[in-house]
């Protein structure tokens, strides 16, 4: 307990201060004193052992008629004296309290086993059983949910619940570290018997040896020396069993009462033991008050604990005048601690409590999931979803009150199996629907494999495509199937339609020439300059149409070339807009080139498609037209220079100017049929 290294050393303190008397006393000198002072100091011994036994016993014999506060306080105390005692069997329990607790709830499986093996690498074996024990039945709950829910995908993939098995290696890894911790458990606690057995032989002789000190006729420093080294080697002689922890040590604490009796022949070497347990004794006192004020109150418990073994089994009585006195300010400081802890538990209930109320309200949501009704396999996928969030919400919702623990988990448990039951029977009849689907697949596989080779492709051609509909149109089939039926489908077609490609695009000589002397002219083109007066702009247009007339000449290029007929048009709409020319009548000149690259096409389907969009388009500025027309109405007694007026005109003669170019296509549309 490192806060309490700054107490003075008992033993040492009580050598020097024997070795510092036996220089004022002579050796050979025997001792006088007074009858007087020999009842006086008898006197005051017996006084003092009567304080001490009761200040030993404070816990055990209180009056049965004191108040509620003052039981509770002993209540306190009587639970610090049995965690001594326990603590006094196994010394290695206090070091169960530096151990952090941490939230086992929110962990993984992997990170459960991880804390098992760094527990029982770092810790003592017989300081880490609550967290063990935690974590055990952390890992258990967890690894029994995966488990259910290993089988119920296992019983939807069609498999029988009597063949199912599942094993994981982090089950295994954390199986082996727990066999592994109770082995130590097991190997410790044989060495502790017997070490406990010797240890109490020991405490025993110790005590017959401070009884013959009564008897013993030598010079009381000594004497005095020779008791102080039988303190010593009590306070390092190791744990006793619990059992016979009280019987020794009030045997022990007896006889030592019984040697102070004894050093009424020496009042100066009594003084200096009272001096020097005052001292130190203060010493626990301020480190109990300064505990007191501490925020950590479980960690201020556990220290006053020990404080309270040091009271009571390393230090002795003090002078009469400080004795009532010490002990209540001691008790204060117990009793301010104990408070503050009750407070904390009371807290820690309420945590509890709210964490009840969490878990209840997570199997409340679940059994409204389960309430909800589901005919496909969409829908409860959101539910397997959400049901899912609702166990990860219930694992880290934190501890419940114990009293309600196990049946709280018992509902939790029964509406998650509820949900497996309805969702393991709707997969149950979706699997026959799905094995009907997967021959219906396997049919079109058959069909697609039996036709890929085919060369008739005006015949094959729709076959393929329809049953690459048909495959849509099918529902699901088995998880397992699923994947490999589809790429054995998609590769026959793919393979099909790449000879499709491949011959379409297997461009003829004749094309590959139209398409070096189109890219020729195109490169020609760039570097072309237009006359940009006005008289020579009929000159321009001339020299554009030649172009045009000549890049048409030049005949189709493969169907991988294509792009170079984009280019072509984009420059010569860049040489028409350099033109100083009505945007009308280049736009006319565009369009033209535009129609005539849609009329070299052997599919009629586009011009179709160009006559049909300029018609909507001449119809819907038509009824622009009438729209602003109409909204003219509604301006009376307003002069035409009106702002709003003026807009509406503006916007009419645009739209008519629109109207007139749409026409003039349409025009030139009907020339080509």
């Amino acid at each position: 307990m490192s806060d309490i290294n700054k107490l003075p050393e008992a033993n040492q303190t009580d050598k020097n201060n024997s070795n510092e008397n036996s220089v004022e006393l002579n050796k050979d000198q025997e001792i006088e004193s007074t009858p007087t002072s020999d009842v006086e100091t008898t006197n005051d011994v017996i006084e003092e052992n009567k304080t001490l036994e009761v200040e030993a016993d404070k816990t055990e014999n209180e009056d049965e008629g004191a108040p509620d506060s003052v039981k509770d306080h002993d209540e306190v105390l009587n639970e610090i004296e049995e965690s001594n005692a326990e603590d006094a069997e196994d010394e290695g329990n206090k070091d169960r309290h530096k151990i952090e607790v941490k939230e086992y709830d929110s962990m993984s499986l992997e990170a459960l086993a991880i804390e098992l093996e760094k527990l029982l690498k770092n810790e003592k074996v017989q300081a880490i059983k609550s967290h063990v024990d935690n974590i055990n039945t952390v890992f258990k709950t967890k690894f029994q949910a995966l488990l259910d829910e290993k089988k119920e995908d296992f019983l939807n993939d069609g498999g029988n619940e009597i063949d199912f098995y599942y094993s994981s290696p982090v089950q295994k890894r954390f199986k082996e570290a727990y066999k592994a911790y109770r082995k130590k458990v097991n190997d410790h606690y044989q060495s502790l018997e017997k070490n406990l057995k010797q240890n109490l032989a020991d405490k025993l002789e110790i005590i017959e040896e401070l009884k013959g000190l009564l008897n013993v006729e030598e010079n009381i420093n000594t004497t005095y020396k020779h008791f102080k080294e039988l303190q010593e080697r009590w306070r390092n002689t190791g744990p006793i069993p619990r059992d016979k922890y009280n019987n020794a040590w009030n045997s022990y604490h007896h006889h030592v009462e019984m040697f102070y009796d004894f050093l009424h022949l020496n009042r100066d070497l009594r003084d200096l033991d009272f001096k020097h347990n005052l001292e130190k004794k203060l010493l626990i006192i301020e480190r109990a008050e300064e505990l007191a004020q501490d925020d950590n109150i479980m960690r201020a418990f556990r220290e006053l604990q020990e404080l309270h073994k040091m009271w009571k089994e390393e230090l002795g009585p003090v002078g009469r005048a400080h004795r009532e006195e010490i002990w209540e300010r001691f008790k204060a400081a117990t009793k301010t601690i104990n408070d503050k802890r009750q407070l904390y538990y009371k807290d820690i209930d309420k945590i509890h409590e709210k964490n009840l109320e969490t878990k209840l309200q997570i199997i409340a949501n679940i059994d409204a999931i389960n309430a909800q009704e589901s005919n496909s396999h969409g829908s409860w996928q959101k539910k397997i979803k959400a049901i899912e969030e609702q166990r990860e919400a219930f694992f880290n919702a934190g501890k419940v009150p114990i009293k309600v623990n196990e049946s709280t988990w018992a509902k939790f448990k029964e509406s998650v199996r509820t949900f497996n039951r309805e969702k393991n029977t709707f997969y149950k009849g979706l699997k026959k629907d799905q094995y009907k689907n997967l021959q219906l697949k396997l049919d079109l596989i058959k069909i697609a494999e039996d036709n890929k080779e085919s060369e008739d492709f005006e015949v094959t051609t729709p076959l393929m495509k329809k049953i690459q509909s048909d495959w849509k149109k099918i529902g699901h089939v088995p998880r397992k199937d699923s994947d490999k039926i589809w790429k054995q489908f998609k590769g026959a077609c793919n393979h099909y339609f790449d000879r499709i490609h491949a011959k379409r695009n297997a461009a003829s000589q004749e094309q590959v020439n139209a398409y070096n002397q189109k890219n020729e002219l195109l490169n020609t083109l760039k570097g072309l300059k237009l006359p940009s007066d006005k008289e020579s702009k009929e000159k321009g247009i001339v020299i554009i149409k030649e172009q045009i007339k000549q890049w048409k000449t030049l005949g189709r290029v493969p169907n991988d070339k294509r792009y170079i007929e984009g280019k072509f048009q984009k420059t010569i709409d860049d040489l028409l807009t350099s033109l100083k020319m009505d945007k009308n009548e280049v736009e006319m000149i565009k369009y033209e080139n535009k129609l005539d690259n849609i009329n070299t096409s052997d599919d009629t389907r586009n011009l179709d498609n160009e006559r049909f969009y300029i018609r909507k388009k001449i119809d819907e500025v038509k009824s622009q037209i009438n729209q602003l027309e109409n909204n003219l109405q509604f301006f009376t007694n307003v002069d035409d220079d009106n702002p709003l007026v003026k807009e509406v005109h503006n916007n009419i003669k645009a739209h008519k100017e629109s109207l007139k170019l749409l026409k003039n296509k349409l025009g030139k549309i009907k020339e080509l049929y």
